[in-house]
C-alpha cells in the first residue's frame, strides 16, 4: 500500500475540514483540557451529549484531529482510497497494518498533544477485521454500519493513549474499541447471539424500532458494579439503576487480557459486560452504557427522563473527572 507521511496527511485533512466550515469545532481553547476522539458525524447525539456533559461539569473540550495511518492511502478529505471492503468495513489487509503497527508512523502524537483526558464516544460498529482474531462480518444486511476512517483513527488514538498512559474513557463503541485493542472478544450482534443459544431476546440493550424511520430511544437497565473499581468510586453503589443503553454489539470475553470486568448486567441469565478497566494503566475505563444521555435528558426535561438514572447520579461520572483533575472546572460552574 502507498505510504503517506502522517504529518502531511494531518495537515491536509485539517485544511480540508476547516474549509468545510468546521473551524469552530477544531479551534483550541487557551488550555485544552479534554480531547474527544475524532468523528466525522458531529451531529450525532453520541457526540453532542458528551460535549454537553463536559460543559455541564464546567469543563472545556476540543475534538482531536483525525489520526491516519502512514501505511494506508487517503484522499484530501481524509477518506481511505483503498483497504475498504464492499460492505464498508476495513478489509483484512488494511486492518492488519493497523493492528500490527498501531500508532507508530501516524500523526497520533500531534493529534493528542498534551490532553489531560481523551474520550471516545459511541457510534458505528467496529470493523470485525480489526479484532484480535479477525472475523467475517455478521451477515445481517440491515445492521451494516461501518466507518473505516474512524476505526483507524480510534484504534491509533487509543493505542497511543494506552502506550503513554494518557487517561482515557470510552462510551459504548469506545468501550468496545478498548476491548478490541486489548485483545478481547466481541459479539457482533446481540440478538443473533441469544438466538444461537435458543433464547428469546427482549431487547434489553437497545429498543426495537417502531417503524423504519422512527427515533430509537435508549433502553434502561441496571448494572452490577465491582466495589474495587473506578466505576464504584464514581457512583458509590454496587447496583446502578436506569443505565441508558443503545447497542447491538457487545464485549463477550476479556480472559487473558489486561482488562478487568467492573460492571455487568444479567440478561436472560447471562452476565453481559457493561464496564471494563485496564488494570495496568492509571485510568483507562470503558462503559457500555451512556450516563451522558441520562444527564442531557434531565437537562432538557425529556418526557421519559424518569426512566433513567437521576441527574445527580449521571452528573457524578463527570464530577469525578473534575475531582481527579482530569477535567478542570470553571469557577462559574
Amino acid at each position: 500500500m502507498k505510504k503517506i507521511a502522517g504529518l502531511i496527511l494531518a495537515t491536509a485533512i485539517l485544511f480540508s475540514v476547516l474549509a468545510a466550515g468546521q473551524a469552530e469545532i477544531l479551534s483550541l481553547p487557551e488550555k485544552p483540557l479534554v480531547g474527544i476522539a475524532w468523528t466525522a458525524n458531529t451531529d450525532s447525539e453520541f457526540f453532542t451529549n458528551i460535549c454537553k456533559a463536559i460543559e455541564n461539569a464546567g469543563g472545556s473540550w476540543v475534538m482531536l484531529d483525525q489520526v491516519c495511518s502512514a501505511d494506508l492511502a487517503y484522499d484530501e478529505a481524509g477518506r481511505l482510497t483503498e483497504g475498504v471492503a464492499d460492505i464498508g468495513c476495513l478489509d483484512e489487509s488494511a486492518a492488519k497494518y493497523v493492528r500490527v503497527n498501531t500508532w507508530h508512523g501516524s500523526n497520533a502524537e500531534e493529534a493528542v498533544q498534551d490532553m489531560s483526558l481523551v474520550l471516545f464516544t459511541g457510534g458505528e460498529d467496529i470493523s470485525p477485521s480489526l479484532y484480535y482474531t479477525p472475523e467475517p462480518w455478521h451477515g445481517i444486511v440491515a445492521e451494516i454500519d461501518y466507518n473505516p476512517e474512524r476505526d483507524v483513527s480510534d484504534y491509533l488514538t487509543m493505542t497511543y493513549c494506552l502506550d503513554h498512559d494518557i487517561p482515557m474513557m470510552g462510551f459504548c463503541r469506545g468501550m468496545q474499541m478498548l476491548a478490541v485493542v486489548s485483545g478481547g472478544e466481541t459479539i457482533q450482534d446481540v440478538p443473533a447471539f441469544f438466538a444461537e443459544q435458543g433464547i428469546a431476546y427482549d431487547y434489553t440493550h437497545r429498543n426495537e424500532k417502531a417503524a423504519p424511520d422512527s427515533y430509537r430511544d435508549y433502553a434502561p437497565h441496571e448494572v452490577q458494579i465491582a466495589a474495587d473499581s473506578h466505576l464504584y468510586s464514581m457512583v458509590h453503589t454496587d447496583v446502578l439503576e436506569g443505565c441508558p443503553s443503545w447497542h447491538h454489539q457487545a464485549v463477550n470475553n476479556v480472559d487473558n487480557t489486561r482488562l478487568a470486568v467492573t460492571g455487568y448486567t444479567m440478561t436472560h441469565g447471562i452476565p453481559m459486560i457493561e464496564a471494563l478497566e485496564r488494570t495496568d494503566k492509571t485510568f483507562a475505563i470503558g462503559l457500555q452504557f451512556h450516563p451522558e444521555a441520562a444527564l442531557v435528558k434531565h437537562l432538557e426535561n425529556a418526557d421519559n427522563q424518569d426512566l433513567f438514572m437521576d441527574y445527580e447520579t449521571a452528573f457524578s461520572f463527570f464530577q469525578w473527572l473534575v475531582q481527579k483533575g482530569y477535567l478542570v472546572q470553571d469557577d462559574a460552574a
